[in-house]
């Protein structure tokens, strides 16, 4: 079992409210997770307009699959212009049970 977790650092640089922050992070969230199965989720930056931090996580039984999954996730935020990516960092746990 391979688990691969993405973490997104983005900036929103048209945000001037919690409330148009939000506008702009549910979108890719909810995206993220219908589209690619993917668990999804803004972790950190809760209380600042105009950054937010994604975490998603994939399970597969390939590292390979994995590793196909988030590059999508990956280009699937890129693909909001609302939203500038600022740094990207994958992690991976390789469990052998």
């Amino acid at each position: 079992m391979h688990v691969g977790v993405l973490r997104i650092e983005l900036h929103i640089p048209q945000s001037h409210s919690l409330k148009e922050r939000r506008a702009a992070v549910k979108p890719i969230v909810e995206g993220a997770k219908r589209r690619f199965g993917v668990a999804a989720a803004d972790v950190a930056h809760q209380d600042t307009w105009q950054r937010a931090d994604l975490g998603v996580a994939a399970i597969a039984a390939s590292a390979g699959h994995v590793g196909e999954v988030l590059d999508e996730v990956e280009r699937f935020v890129w693909s909001h212009a609302e939203v500038e990516v600022l740094s990207s960092v994958r992690s991976w746990v390789d469990l052998d049970a």
